[in-house]
């Protein structure tokens, strides 16, 4: 029995050079633009979310489906 460890080579894969992008027609930046202003005036908008009294400590429990109430665990 040989050994052909020694004999191996091993080369790392070359990467695929990154194709060129088509350039964008001018409809699709009108849209781009758009979608980015739409998010802006989206952000400029948003309201502070209030603060919850009385509500569950920990998790949120619609999320990880089971509520506890005074020791009771309900899971719905």
């Amino acid at each position: 029995m040989t050994d052909d460890s020694s004999q191996r080579v091993t080369t790392a894969p070359t990467p695929a050079p990154s194709p060129e992008r088509k350039p964008l027609s001018p409809a699709a930046k009108r849209a781009l633009a758009e979608a980015e202003a739409r998010r802006q005036a989206a952000t400029a908008d948003a309201k502070p979310v209030p603060k919850e009294f009385q509500g569950p400590q920990g998790p949120e429990p619609t999320r990880y489906g089971d509520w506890e109430t005074k020791g009771i665990a309900s899971d719905f």
